[in-house]
Order: C-alpha cells, then sequence, then structure tokens
C-alpha cells in the first residue's frame, strides 16, 4: 500500500528487474508503457512472476504456480496483519507514505 511517486516506478521497477535477473528468473517481457509499466518473468522452477504498476501507482505483484498435483492443504493458523480486500468492491489507492518511494521532483 505504499505510494510510489511517478517519478521513482522507473526506480523500483528497475531494482525488481535486476533483482530477478541475478535470481536466474527469465525476463519474458518488459511493458516500456508510461501509465501501466509491467515486468513479466519465470523462476527457475517454472513460476511465473509479474510486477505491474496500475492506476495512480498502484502495484500489484502476481504468481503463477506450474502444474502441480492436487493435495489437501491445512487451513491457515496465523491472522493476516492487514485488511482483506478479497471480497472488495474497490480496491483502495496506496495510502502509505515513503520519504524515499513517494517523492515527487521538487
Amino acid at each position: 500500500m505504499t505510494i510510489i511517486s511517478a517519478e521513482r516506478r522507473g526506480s523500483f521497477l528497475g531494482l525488481v528487474d535486476r533483482f530477478w535477473r541475478k535470481s536466474n528468473y527469465r525476463i519474458k517481457a518488459v511493458n516500456d508503457d508510461v501509465d501501466v509499466p509491467a515486468i513479466f518473468a519465470q523462476t527457475t522452477d517454472g513460476f511465473g512472476v509479474s510486477l505491474i504498476v496500475g492506476d495512480k501507482g498502484q502495484v500489484f505483484f502476481e504468481v503463477d504456480s506450474p502444474c502441480v498435483r492436487e493435495s489437501d492443504v491445512a487451513d491457515p493458523v496465523a491472522t493476516p496483519s492487514g485488511p482483506s480486500y478479497a471480497e472488495a468492491e474497490l480496491i483502495p489507492r496506496p495510502n502509505v507514505h515513503s520519504d524515499f518511494w513517494s517523492a515527487t521532483a521538487s
């Protein structure tokens, strides 16, 4: 929920891109669109990962798992540390200020 200003989005995407490459992720595509930049990659064990910057700088990380065999999974025992927006009608905009990531050009 951190506000990433338009001026810092390129730096944020670059940081993630360098980390993924250093981690031997295969970069499948980069969207250089000014309004909705994104990076799409695949891990060495077949997971798809993406970073998409949406409207007003809302950042989304997504992970797709490779084909797996269905198995029983225990219910979570931990309580979430933040709100769940799974059933929200509108996903809220970023609202956490960071002195670095939220900075704008002066």
